[in-house]
C-alpha cells in the first residue's frame, strides 16, 4: 500500500542535472560544437611505472599506448598528441585500478547525512585501515529501500601519496584531469555525471562559464514558457471571477452582516484552539528527563544540559558518542538528533567530547487529565 505518510527527499543537483541533460538534445550538434571543441575522453590507467591511454567516444573505447612515467614517456605522448588530432580534443580523466582505490557500502545514522564527509572523515579509521590525512576519499547516499532511521552510502577512497605523485605525472604530459574515479564503480561518461571525484578540490579544473550560460538561458526561457503557460488560464480566469463578482455584489449587503458574526464566532474559537494548542504543546518535562537518565548508560555523563522552545541540548562525555543518536532517536520522548559541533577526545579521560541538539515530542503535560 503506498505510504502517504513518507518523507519525500527530492534532490535538487541530481533535478538540475537530468533536466540539463534534456535540454541539451533541444540543442542542434553543430551550435554545441561551436562552444565546446572537446570530443570523447582519454582515459588514463595508471600501471606500475606506466600510464595506459585509452580513448572513448560513446560505447567505442579504442587502447592508444602505454608511456613510461618520465622524460621519455612525456616526449612519446607528445608525438602521439601531435598525430592523433583526438587526444587534443578528449577530455582527460583519471581512472584507478582495483590495486589503487577502494570502494566499500556502510550502513551509518539517518542524523549523519547532514554532515556526511564530517562524520566519515571522522570515523574513517574503524570502516578502513587508514586515517583521514593518508587518504582521499569521497562519500555518496545511496538510494534504494533502507530502514527509515538508517543511511546507506558508498566510500570510495584511494592514498594520497599515491595520487599526488599520479597527478602530477599526468600533469607533466600536459593533461588537467576532469575527475579521478575507479573502475569498481565509474562515472557515467555519456553524458558526464559526477556521482563522485576522487580529485581533491584544489587539483579540480574550474568549470567553464560559456556552456553553463547556454544551459542557464535555455533553463530561463523554458521557466518562462511555463509560467506562461501556467498563468495565462489563471489570468483568465481571475477576469471571469472579477465579472461575477461585481454581479454578486448586489445581494451581498445583508450576507457581510452573517459574515461579520460568523468571523467573530470563528476568531473566539481559534483563540480557545491556540490556548489549548499551546497548553498541549508544552512536553512532559518530568518524564523527559526520567527518560534522558534511563537511557543513556553509567559510562556517559553530561556536563550541560538546557531545555527551551521543545529543543534539548545536552554536552558530556561518552565511551562511543556516534551511538547516542540511535539511542535518543528510540525514545518516546525525542527525535531529530543531530550533532551540533564535531566530536572531540579527551586526551586524559580518552572519553569523546559531544554536544548534540533532539526535538522533544508532543507527549501531553503532566497535569493532563486521563
Amino acid at each position: 500500500m503506498l505510504n502517504l505518510n513518507s518523507n519525500l527527499d527530492l534532490d535538487i543537483k541530481s533535478f538540475l542535472r537530468w533536466w540539463r541533460r534534456e535540454l541539451s538534445f533541444l540543442v542542434p550538434e553543430k551550435i554545441k560544437r561551436l562552444f565546446n571543441d572537446r570530443h570523447g575522453f582519454l582515459i588514463i590507467r595508471p600501471d606500475g611505472q606506466q600510464l595506459s591511454l585509452s580513448y572513448q567516444l560513446g560505447e567505442q573505447t579504442d587502447f592508444i599506448a602505454k608511456i613510461d612515467r618520465n622524460e621519455v614517456g612525456i616526449t612519446y605522448y607528445k608525438t602521439l598528441a601531435a598525430s592523433d588530432e583526438r587526444l587534443l580534443k578528449a577530455t582527460p580523466l583519471i581512472r584507478l585500478s582495483m590495486q589503487d582505490a577502494v570502494s566499500r557500502e556502510l550502513t551509518l545514522p539517518a542524523a549523519a547525512k547532514e554532515n556526511l564527509t564530517q562524520v566519515i572523515a571522522y570515523e574513517l579509521d574503524r570502516y578502513t585501515p587508514f586515517k583521514a590525512d593518508q587518504v582521499y576519499f569521497s562519500v555518496q547516499p545511496l538510494t534504494g529501500n533502507t530502514e527509515q532511521d538508517q543511511l546507506n552510502v558508498l566510500l570510495v577512497l584511494t592514498m594520497r601519496d599515491f595520487l599526488d605523485v599520479l597527478y602530477e605525472d599526468v600533469k607533466a604530459l600536459g593533461l588537467s584531469p576532469l575527475f579521478v574515479d575507479y573502475q569498481g564503480v565509474p562515472n557515467n561518461l555519456d553524458p558526464v555525471v559526477l556521482s563522485y571525484n576522487l580529485l581533491p578540490e584544489k587539483f579540480q579544473q574550474k568549470t567553464p562559464k560559456t556552456p553553463r550560460l547556454i544551459y542557464a538561458s535555455l533553463m530561463t526561457t523554458s521557466v518562462v514558457l511555463l509560467v506562461s503557460v501556467l498563468v495565462m488560464p489563471v489570468w483568465l480566469e481571475y477576469q471571469t471571477v472579477n465579472a461575477l463578482t461585481e454581479k454578486v455584489r448586489v445581494i451581498e449587503k445583508d450576507a457581510k452582516k452573517i459574515k461579520s458574526l460568523q468571523a467573530e464566532m470563528d476568531a473566539i474559537i481559534n483563540e480557545s484552539q491556540k490556548l489549548l494548542d499551546e497548553k498541549n504543546a508544552v512536553p512532559m518535562v518530568v518524564g523527559m528527563l526520567d527518560s534522558l537518565s534511563t537511557i543513556i548508560k553509567d559510562d556517559t555523563w553530561l556536563a550541560y544540559l538546557q531545555y527551551s522552545d521543545n529543543h534539548l541540548q545536552i554536552q558530556g562525555e561518552s565511551p562511543a558518542a556516534s551511538t547516542l543518536i540511535g539511542i535518543l532517536e528510540a525514545s518516546d520522548f525525542f527525535t531529530n538528533a543531530r550533532f551540533v559541533s564535531p566530536v572531540t577526545q579527551n586526551n586524559v579521560s580518552k572519553l569523546e567530547r559531544f554536544q548534540i541538539t533532539v526535538d522533544s515530542k508532543k507527549t501531553g503535560r503532566v497535569d493532563d487529565n486521563p
